[in-house]
């Protein structure tokens, strides 16, 4: 079962795109040499997507700590919200075709039925006759 490690990167004061292509190379390369048996680029309306899989944890773990991906980590163009890096498939994987909206509950559409009356047995003064309702 491959380990996918999945790196998200937002677009800040500079494009995304500007950011894979300057380091795109070097990530790529970092991740062969340390057993990515797969990798895939995406661009988003947000930024880009870089999707990584690894033979085992081991490896995973080892290329993330190379100083080489964590200087382009850093490097990212917004420092502050800019980047997301998380294990599995993420921002590439997602539906082709967007979900249709549901319909909104409509308060008030149907209403409720009127709950039965309430019964009640009265006591009258007699003591011997009782009345019901």
């Amino acid at each position: 079962m491959p380990e996918w490690l999945t790196v998200e990167v937002f677009d800040g004061d500079a494009p995304a795109s500007g950011w894979r292509l300057a380091h795109e190379n070097a990530l790529i390369e970092a991740a062969i040499t340390h057993g990515a048996s797969f990798w895939d680029w995406h661009s988003t309306r947000w930024g880009v997507v870089l999707e990584l899989a690894f033979d085992s944890d081991e490896r995973l773990e080892r290329y993330r700590s190379l100083p080489v991906v964590r200087a382009a980590l850093d490097a990212v163009p917004d420092r502050a919200h800019g980047l997301l890096v998380y294990r599995g498939r993420g921002g590439g994987s997602g539906a082709l075709v967007p979900s249709r909206p549901r319909p909104r509950p409509v308060a008030g559409a149907a209403a409720l039925p009127e709950p039965p009356p309430d019964e009640y047995v009265r006591l009258t003064s007699d003591r011997d006759s009782l009345t019901c309702r």
